[in-house]
């Protein structure tokens, strides 16, 4: 198997919600380096007009389509001869914050934000790998580690992409894959418009989308298999450190040791 392409002349990137703020910072940077970058969005013309601007590929898609999700990758495959990094960065949040759980909202916002991670890493592993290797760098966040009262539909979905990275990143390793999570705090794209007057009044930074593409872009270069990295205005780019849970124990007291068939 050969080594994995980094980010530069001659790799190709497929990154889902391709047109929204992280996906065209995103874009940027990889065509700075001489990386083609596929740029998959809902079919509109808005979409289609972002991704010409940028002089990028576009492709539509549905992430909650899985069939979906498999033709675009082979549709990278055929058009650009490889694949060797998707970003999995499609995410809506919830247009509701009161008491109130919309149950329609909520399963929209999962099958979005968790649904389309999974059928995403499915459709692409077997075109990364018949690339050599590379990276599968997912869009969670901050609230997939602490999460957030105001919007448990994409708490939950994030939660379950950091641990789906984080379950699926021995396996993949070995297949020289990296799949990793980005986790930003409140960050300066679409889905925090309707509050932003809130951070404005409570002159409460915000993340220029432009740093948390930097992140995405050292995650396929340097990532580390499983990590999840948190973004924070002043405190840069950091791996966050997950604690371990009690070990258990045997009736003598000796900690007990996983069954084999358990371990990655």
């Amino acid at each position: 198997m050969t080594s994995p392409t980094p980010p530069g002349p001659g790799s190709v990137a497929l990154i889902t919600g391709g047109t929204g703020g992280f996906g065209r910072a995103l874009a940027t940077k990889l065509r700075e380096r001489g990386a083609t970058a596929v740029l998959a969005d809902l079919d509109s013309e808005r979409n289609r007009s972002v991704a010409e601007e940028l002089g990028c590929p576009f492709v539509a898609l549905d992430v909650t389509d899985r069939a979906a999700n498999e033709a675009v990758v082979a549709q990278v495959e055929a058009e650009h001869g490889r694949l060797d990094a998707a970003y999995l960065n499609a995410g809506i949040s919830a247009a509701k914050s009161d008491d109130a759980l919309d149950l329609d909202e909520f399963l929209r916002v999962v099958d979005i934000d968790l649904n389309g991670v999974v059928y995403g890493a499915v459709a692409a592993r077997p075109a990364i790998r018949r690339a050599g290797g590379g990276a599968i760098v997912v869009t969670a966040s901050l609230a997939g580690l602490t999460p957030m009262p105001t919007d448990p539909g994409y708490s939950v979905a994030k939660a379950g992409a950091v641990a789906f990275v984080r379950s699926m990143a021995p396996r993949l390793a070995r297949e020289r894959i990296t799949i990793t999570a980005i986790c930003p705090g409140f960050a300066d794209t679409a889905i925090i418009d309707r509050i932003r007057h809130e951070f404005e009044a409570a002159q409460f930074p915000v993340i220029p989308a432009a740093e948390v593409a930097d992140a995405m872009v050292m995650a396929w270069e340097s990532g580390e298999p499983g990590a999840a990295y948190v973004i924070q205005p002043g405190v840069g780019t950091v791996p966050y450190r997950f604690k371990g849970v009690p070990s258990a124990k045997t009736a003598t007291g000796e900690t007990a040791v996983v069954p084999q068939a358990l371990l990655p």
